[in-house]
């Protein structure tokens, strides 16, 4: 059997198994993440069987994969919205940085990871999942819940935090010296910075330029540019992600709109791949020695966003049960946290332990995120009615409003 024969049956075999562990992953009302990451645990290096021959072609189609996650991304803001959003939500962003970074830092250099290990580990554990977490709300019909703008205001907060974030990542996987690595940085941060305003002033000239009626014509546009502009982002020291999530930004109007529609069933596809091959790169016999530590980092970063969400909600005037809605909706890591992991392994400068943890913190706390938001709010009612009863009070809990 050719080569070419074996890689379109191994292909075929990888994208029906997707399919089957998405249609499982929606049986249970949960992302798809976790079961993609397992099924590439299952498949790589060290799992039941390896697959040789698709190597080449999956690590290019998952870098597609995360130029499309940010684009994607991108797509859901203008960036008068980003503005706002950091205005209205910079203390509980920092908060938020605060709390969820440091514990992933903390672990990492327990463990010995070192430093970069460290900043790549705080990534992880700071950045929600806004895939996630936007279907979870969307499943459970709390978009028009008064805490679900303090939500999205805290995640655009990470979105903009990442834009500067993953620049700098990239500058420290390179293995610059202390100089190079201050102006690589700098470079970066110019460069972001002047987009920004570039798009401000002229964003709809761009969507002026990639609009089409015909869709054919439309997605070609826009996945050309957002390779292109990925790639010179990257050749410009800034990461090829944060280049598709400006363009992402700058697309407005109806031209987001039907982006969007394109795009997604794209989006799902790569972006599936993308999870897949981080599973194929990662050892599965690896992740046994960190699993405590994952579960660790679960446990105490949960409650951590939970603590955000709280906090959050509070300095919107947001009554007891908004807030723990708002607190455990927050609690979902997912596609950035991978990517963040996936640029680090692909650096080949972190201890291959990191790529395990990293696994295994992301397979739980997708699971964990959604179960905690279906069922907080039994949970407080339970809780207040118990506290209420023993005050000699009526429950409260069941006359707050959910609606704005």
């Amino acid at each position: 059997m050719n080569t070419t024969t074996l890689a379109l049956i191994e292909l075929g075999a990888v994208f029906f198994v997707l399919g089957v562990l998405g249609r499982l992953a929606a049986r249970f009302g949960m992302s798809p993440i976790p079961f993609y990451l397992i099924g590439g645990l299952c498949f790589g290096n060290g799992g039941f069987i390896q697959l040789g021959d698709i190597g080449e072609f999956s690590h290019l189609a998952s870098e597609i994969g995360v130029v499309l996650l940010l684009l994607l991304l991108g797509l859901e803001y203008t960036a008068g919205e980003l503005v706002n959003g950091l205005r209205r939500s910079r203390a509980a962003g920092l908060i938020d940085l605060a709390l969820n970074a440091t514990p992933g830092a903390a672990v990492a250099l327990i463990l010995g990871l070192g430093p970069i290990g460290a900043f790549v580990l705080a990534g992880v554990t700071y950045i929600s999942s806004s895939g996630i977490i936007a279907k979870v709300l969307g499943d459970l019909g709390r978009l028009g819940n008064r805490e679900t703008p303090v939500v999205l205001s805290v995640l655009v907060f990470e979105d903009l935090a990442m834009a500067v974030y993953l620049p700098v990542l990239t500058t420290l996987l390179a293995g610059v010296s202390l100089i190079g690595g201050l102006e690589a940085v700098a470079i970066s941060l110019g460069v972001v910075s002047v987009v920004l305003v570039l798009v401000l002033r002229y964003g709809r000239y761009i969507s002026i330029v990639l609009d089409s009626p015909d869709r054919e014509t439309l997605l070609l546009k826009l996945l050309g540019a957002a390779l292109l502009v990925a790639g010179v982002a990257s050749a410009l020291q800034v990461s090829a992600a944060v280049g598709a999530f400006l363009l992402g930004i700058a697309i407005s109007g109806s031209t987001a709109h039907n982006a969007v529609r394109v795009l997604e069933p794209l989006r799902d596809l790569f972006a599936a791949i993308f999870f897949v091959f981080f599973g194929l790169t990662t050892d599965p016999t690896a992740i046994p020695p960190v699993l405590g530590w994952a579960i660790l980092l679960a446990v105490l970063t949960s409650a951590t966003k939970f603590a955000t969400g709280w906090l959050a909600a509070v300095g919107h005037g947001i009554a007891v049960m908004g807030r723990a809605r708002a607190g455990a909706a927050l609690i979902a890591r997912g596609e950035f946290s991978i990517v963040i992991a996936g640029l680090a392994v692909a650096s080949g400068h972190v201890d291959e332990r990191l790529a395990a943890l990293a696994s295994a913190y992301v397979m739980i706390t997708a699971v964990l995120g959604p179960i905690a938001a279906r069922f907080v709010e039994p949970a407080m009612r339970a809780v207040m009615s118990r506290q209420s009863g023993r005050a000699g009070q009526p429950d409260v809990a069941a006359e707050e409003p959910d609606l704005l």
